[in-house]
């Protein structure tokens, strides 16, 4: 509601598919992505660390999320390409702290989607970043290059 207060854009709903399936989340947002050319603004849910007993513990993720935060804001930041970032993408379990950041992947694999729908043109950037119950979150974006530049 922030963003569109006045409720006036349309909204169509995508689920994960059943497989969990790095790749085939890539490739849901590489279908989506001809969509941004009309511009449809493609959203996705989720976080950098989803760990439910990890915040019940009381901050017992904060080295694990801290890590798996470096290493993902790395993936998503530093790749010179979109295949790039999707072949960092696709190895996230490699990553310092994966499973303790996210002991399934409902919550990270949206991440994917978006990432998919970008291309070589995107720029990355970090539009969140902070502590939540001990935890390091972050959340990204991808926009055209120029338009990255003026927001």
């Amino acid at each position: 509601m922030l963003a569109f207060p006045e409720a006036d854009v349309p909204v169509v709903a995508m689920s994960l598919h059943r497989s969990l399936d790095p790749e085939v989340h890539l490739a849901m947002g590489r279908a989506l992505r001809p969509l941004r050319d009309d511009g449809v603004l493609i959203l996705a849910s989720g976080m950098s660390y989803h760990n439910m007993r990890g915040f019940r513990r009381g901050g017992g993720g904060e080295a694990a999320g801290t890590a798996f935060d470096a290493d993902l804001g790395a993936a998503v930041l530093a790749a010179a390409s979109a295949e790039a970032r999707a072949a960092s993408l696709r190895a996230w379990t490699s990553l310092r702290g994966a499973r303790d950041a996210h002991p399934r992947e409902e919550h990270f694999l949206p991440l994917l989607v978006a990432a998919g729908a970008a291309d070589d043109d995107d720029a990355a950037s970090r539009i969140f970043d902070d502590v939540i119950l001990g935890a390091k979150v972050s959340a990204f974006a991808f926009q055209p290059t120029a338009q990255a530049a003026t927001t």
